[in-house]
């Protein structure tokens, strides 16, 4: 597979960023690019001419960078053709080409909570005796159990938006509600707009798609109402994620909400909804959709009970909901039904937001936030309104390299680009809150002395962990 110079180039981003010499920054960069697979292996990259063109550097800056990546194994040459990607052989165990090298590594790479032990055994105890109710159907439905759309859609009314059970469709988590929905609602070529940056599996499902994309930033301030507005007009499908932000942590306050107006199909992301951390925001807004009633809404239990509870939910309009169930067959025929049964109990018993849970989160958000100050001072993380994670800043453009030498330290990061399209958030990494505070203090002076060697020229040689 040939790859071209604009493609190639629009990957790098602002590659130009960051100490030592041209060559060496791109050839860095483009090795990081060959870790994250995003130039997959066997590609043909273009020729030095073709990229020194579409970059805006000399000739003689992108053969030293594919000099460099030859002599460390990363890319294959043979006479009158173009490089191809590989990777080294024989110069590090297998172990550590992955992040998370062993079991003594702090991951922070998942932003999840921990089981509650006692809630989720109760809920499933429950959800067995109930079991035996359904041993006359077939199990297979591609709209979920009655008891938990109901369940649902309880908690869509007790937060403000009346809903029916008709208007929502149990899915094996919110990343599936939002595979379902792109495959619904897209076509190859069709514009997708949406706040950057974002959670990395809704940029996988539209890049899957072969749709257009147009990221419209998220700054320090929030969201911009009148870029969002514009790029839906000439959008075929808008992704949102209001209520505390992935990954920034940020809530869209109401009167953005009820401004924004967008133009085309919007997906609203709730998964966080019920993790807001400050009491301006926890529970103090309706559901986006209260406010546009063709909204899309997306949720899930992951983030506010357990990662290992696959299931989410897509509260749409009966039309809508027929033309995913149509087309869901080709992907699986439903949703586990015991998990369908300990969700609609935890639900309808309120344990999505439980405030023990809350007031741990925030004292985890403190240490990881104290930690930072110690140990990674120039590092700038605003606190967040809610949700499980830090949007932290480095004064240089390091997030991938920190992440490809991390591991290294004892530690796995998120580095910011698995956040972003085009090589943006290199100033970033996602930090979660969601691990004991002492746990937490390590992690960051592991982080730390991860940095260190970083700047002392160490380089890692770390594939991305990945991201949840």
């Amino acid at each position: 597979m040939k790859i071209s110079a604009h493609a190639v180039g629009r990957m790098l981003g602002t590659w130009q960023e960051g100490p030592g010499p041209a060559h060496q920054r791109l050839s860095d960069r483009l090795r990081l690019l060959i870790l994250d697979g995003r130039l997959c292996l066997g590609a043909a990259l273009p020729g030095e001419r073709d990229l020194a063109g579409a970059l805006g550097t000399s000739r003689t800056t992108v053969g030293a960078a594919y000099r460099t990546l030859v002599e460390h194994g990363y890319l294959g040459t043979r006479e009158r053709a173009r490089a191809t990607v590989r990777l080294p052989h024989g110069d590090a165990p297998a172990g550590r080409r992955a992040g998370g090298a062993d079991a003594e590594t702090i991951d922070l790479s998942f932003a999840a909570p921990p089981a509650p032990p006692e809630v989720l055994h109760a809920a499933f105890a429950t959800a067995l005796e109930r079991l035996p109710l359904h041993f006359e159907r077939h199990g297979y439905d591609r709209y979920g159990t009655a008891e938990l759309r109901e369940a649902v859609a309880g908690w869509y009314g007790r937060r403000g938006l009346p809903t029916s059970p008709d208007h929502v469709m149990i899915t094996s988590g919110a990343q599936h509600a939002i595979g379902l929905l792109v495959r619904t609602l897209l076509a190859p070529r069709d514009k997708v707009v949406f706040d950057h940056p974002t959670y990395p599996h809704a940029i996988r499902a539209f890049t899957d798609a072969r749709a257009r994309l147009l990221p419209v930033a998220v700054g320090p301030s929030g969201w911009d109402v009148a870029q969002l507005r514009a790029a839906a007009r000439s959008a075929q499908l808008a992704y949102l994620i209001p209520d505390f932000h992935n990954p920034t942590g940020m809530y869209m306050p109401a009167d953005v909400r009820r401004s924004l107006r967008p133009a085309c199909p919007t997906i609203i992301d709730e998964t966080l909804a019920d993790l807001g951390l400050e009491a301006t925001a926890e529970g103090s807004e309706v559901p986006f959709a209260a406010h546009h009633p063709t909204a899309v809404s997306v949720g899930s239990v992951s983030k506010s009970i357990w990662g290992g509870l696959r299931i989410g939910w897509i509260r749409a309009v009966p039309a809508l909901l027929e033309r995913v169930a149509a087309a869901r067959p080709a992907t699986d025929l439903g949703t586990p039904v015991v998990e369908q049964l300990a969700t609609a109990v935890l639900l309808n018993a309120g344990r999505t937001r439980r405030p023990e849970a809350l007031r741990q989160l925030r004292a985890q958000q403190d240490a990881l936030l104290g930690a930072l100050a110690e140990h990674l001072p120039e590092v700038h993380a605003p606190r967040a309104a809610g949700g499980v994670t830090l949007w932290a800043r480095f004064p240089e453009p390091v997030g991938s390299r920190l992440a490809a030498i991390a591991p290294d330290h004892g530690v796995t990061i998120a580095a910011g680009p698995q956040f972003g399209v085009g090589g943006a958030f290199e100033r970033h990494v996602r930090l979660p809150y969601t691990l004991p505070p002492p746990r937490l203090a390590e992690a960051v002076r592991r982080l730390a002395a991860a940095h260190r060697a970083l700047t002392a020229g160490g380089t890692g040689i770390h594939t991305p962990a990945p991201v949840a």
